[in-house]
């Protein structure tokens, strides 16, 4: 059975395309401002091609995030649903979730079946996000690839502010003034959004392994920040972060998407 996966985000589209527990394809592609239904479409048709398959045979299309645009669906399942089920599968050992999207950040403790036991967000501000560090990199001038691997290598972190998205930004203007190194001020960035999420993994009662998802899963300087803050709280957490990371919510749609077609195919047969 080949089913897909179709994440919506506010600045991305990430598709799978699944044939059981084999990934196919993985695929991304930034809006960047073009018409969204035409980004989806051509992303799709693009991860298709790749997998060698057609629409046709396609068993079962299910989209989580903004997957309302998404016409050719035949399911949705909730964010949380599908980053929990597309941690577990690349993780098996996970028992959190940190996914950091674009707009927003959520910790979820999960069972060992995905189900989502606790969870909590970050509130309205960006400055827990990947859109306020993708703003950082342009202020900065270098690319949000270059973030975490300069995180890494820096000597004296520059905190900046973890409450107002605002107030960080014209904390990171200042000292660039002062003539602070890029990569002392992306670690300082990165401490403060990992301090958030240290209080939503506290808040949730979270143990073991926690895996990050989501666009940032991929940003080394942040994965090795969270771990840092969570060894100064002497916390028992385990941060794991997979290479397909990015892609856990349109896996997890996809392999729901499979479960659900089962479920029907046993229905119908009955």
């Amino acid at each position: 059975m080949i089913t897909a996966g179709v994440d919506v985000g506010s600045s991305a589209i990430k598709i799978a395309v699944m044939a059981g527990d084999r990934a196919l394809t993985l695929r991304t592609d930034r809006i960047r401002r073009r018409e969204l239904r035409k980004v989806i479409d051509e992303s799709y048709d693009a991860a298709l091609a790749d997998a060698g398959v057609t629409r046709g045979e396609i068993a079962y299309c299910a989209t989580t995030g903004e997957g309302d645009l998404v016409d050719f669906r035949r399911g949705h399942f909730y964010g949380m649903t599908t980053h929990a089920r597309g941690a577990t599968f690349l993780v098996p050992e996970t028992r959190a979730v940190i996914d950091i999207g674009a707009l927003h950040a959520r910790a979820m403790r999960v069972d060992e079946r995905s189900r989502v036991l606790a969870y909590r967000m970050t509130s309205q501000c960006a400055s827990g996000s990947g859109q306020f560090l993708e703003n950082v990199a342009r202020y900065l001038g270098i690319t949000l690839e270059e973030v975490g691997p300069l995180s890494c290598t820096a000597s004296n972190a520059e905190m900046v502010s973890s409450i107002c998205a605002v107030l960080a930004e014209t904390d990171v203007i200042n000292m660039v003034s002062r003539g602070i190194k890029t990569a002392d001020i992306l670690k300082g960035i990165h401490l403060s959004m990992a301090g958030r999420f240290v209080k939503l993994l506290r808040a949730i009662g979270a143990t073991g392994t926690v895996t990050i998802t989501g666009g940032l899963a991929a940003d080394v300087g942040l994965t090795e920040a969270l771990r840092q803050k969570i060894a100064e709280d002497k916390l028992a957490l385990d941060v794991r972060s997979d290479a397909r990371s990015i892609y856990a919510g349109a896996i997890g749609a996809a392999l729901w998407a499979a479960y659900r077609c089962k479920v029907l195919e046993k229905r119908n047969a009955a």
